[in-house]
């Protein structure tokens, strides 16, 4: 037997994970799924900023009996059903098949300059990127837990405990999605990266040079000599990913990988208790792209939620 194929005979026997939900009133969803969106949200946390999100209604949904979350940011690229990730999609075949739990999606773009979002920008990257993903700050985190996720919650009930929740994205995003659950593990039990931009794209060099900011390539460092958080994460990349004046994106993967599995010796070496890092990995011969994400991720979700029955 597989690896992964043990992996999918123990979530059939394990036990279910408790149920928290978020306080709403919305009737169930029977037939088909659905994506609701766009939506619009303006935000305290960064004046002057809107962004959109989407969010993926799965078929049969019963506030009743509230799914899991998977947040995922620059949400224009994945819900777009001609794109590599097609995410909504992916979330209808495996929740058909019973393969993963019943999940509700939401799909957030970064945040643009502007008193609306711009009908034009297509599958563009915002202005505020930059500042919102590539930052170290608990800025980008406060939005999510603050403004989006209570927005939501309006709507539509979804897990509360973090061991039913993901956060991801690709790039940029990837590492934006990594902050927020290094922050509140509390929040977020489960971290998807592709293509993680853990690289020096946030640092910002004074007059004399000195940092004002520091970038993602702080992270391995963080990593090794914080407390373990009690994550389940996953990291892909391609060996042709960057290389550029930010940094090496497939050596930054590396050593993010390197980092957890670190951490998780060193206090099995020293008897410490607590949490370890889940972690697992694929590296491939892909480039700076959705696409190796894309084709892993049914994968992924399985991976993340294996021991949590399909039908909780």
């Amino acid at each position: 037997m597989t690896k992964r194929a043990m992996l999918a005979l123990a979530a059939l026997l394990a036990p279910a994970v408790p149920t928290v939900a978020a306080p709403v009133s919305v009737a169930a969803v029977q037939g088909t799924s659905r994506l609701q969106g766009p939506f619009e949200l303006r935000s305290r946390v960064y004046p002057g900023i809107v962004r959109r999100y989407w969010v993926y209604v799965p078929a049969g949904y019963d506030p009743a009996r509230p799914p899991n979350l998977l947040l995922f940011q620059d949400g224009q690229r994945a819900i777009n059903p001609d794109g590599s990730l097609r995410i909504p999609a992916v979330l209808d075949d495996l929740i058909g098949r019973g393969a993963i739990p019943p999940t509700l999606g939401v799909f957030v773009t970064p945040g643009h300059r502007a008193a609306h979002y711009p009908a034009g920008l297509g599958l563009d990257n915002p202005d505020h990127r930059v500042a919102e993903y590539d930052a170290l700050s608990d800025d980008y985190a406060r939005l999510t837990l603050t403004e989006l996720l209570p927005a939501v919650a309006r709507r539509w009930r979804f897990a509360a405990d973090p061991r039913r929740r993901a956060i991801g994205g690709t790039s940029s995003g990837a590492i934006a999605a990594w902050t927020v659950a290094w922050r509140h593990p509390d929040v977020f039990g489960n971290v998807i990266s592709f293509i993680g931009s853990y690289t020096s794209i946030g640092l910002r060099l004074g007059a004399d040079g000195r940092p004002l900011a520091y970038g993602g390539d702080v992270y391995p460092g963080l990593i090794r000599k914080s407390p373990i958080r009690p994550l389940r994460v996953f990291l892909q990349d391609g060996r042709n990913d960057l290389d550029n004046a930010h940094g090496n994106w497939f050596l930054a993967n590396q050593q993010m990988l390197k980092a957890l599995q670190w951490a998780n010796a060193q206090a099995d070496a020293t008897g410490r208790g607590g949490p370890r890092y889940d972690v697992d990995h694929v590296w491939t011969e892909g480039g700076h792209s959705d696409a190796d994400g894309g084709a892993a991720l049914p994968d992924v979700l399985r991976w993340l939620w294996r021991v949590q029955p399909a039908g909780r």
